[in-house]
Formats: structure tokens, sequence, C-alpha cells
């Protein structure tokens, strides 16, 4: 299983590949994981997360959130 972290301006998430199927997991303050309400595509590689994840969130971005960054 392929585990990726990134932190998305701000907010943490954690994406994952299952049998070849993307899941997206938001991580809490407390640490815990929940559904994160987005859909990765299976066509889009590992090295291509970081700028999906871009493509999908600049709009939510905040003066001082910073990018989004592969943090694990």
């Amino acid at each position: 299983m392929e585990s990726h972290r990134f932190n998305v301006f701000g907010h943490i998430y954690v994406i994952q590949r299952v049998a070849g199927i993307w899941q997206a997991w938001s991580v809490g303050a407390d640490g815990k994981r929940s559904p994160a309400g987005f859909v990765v595509p299976d066509f889009i590689g590992d090295d291509e997360l970081e700028q999906y994840l871009f493509d999908l969130f600049h709009e939510s971005a905040r003066p001082g959130s910073g990018d989004v960054r592969r943090i694990g």
C-alpha cells in the first residue's frame, strides 16, 4: 500500500493507493483520519499528486496558508 502525506494550504491529507485505487483521508488535529470528501482519479500517478491537489484546492488558498507540500 502506497501512502503519501500532504500539507494542502494548511490542511493535512493522507492519500493511499489500495488495490490500485486512491483513497483520500483528512487528518484532524488529534491525528484521527476521516474521509476527505474528494476523489483522486486512479490514473493520477504518485508523482502527480501534489499538482493534482494544488489544482483541486488552489481556490482555498489564503495569504499565509502556504502551498501544497509533500510531508511524508
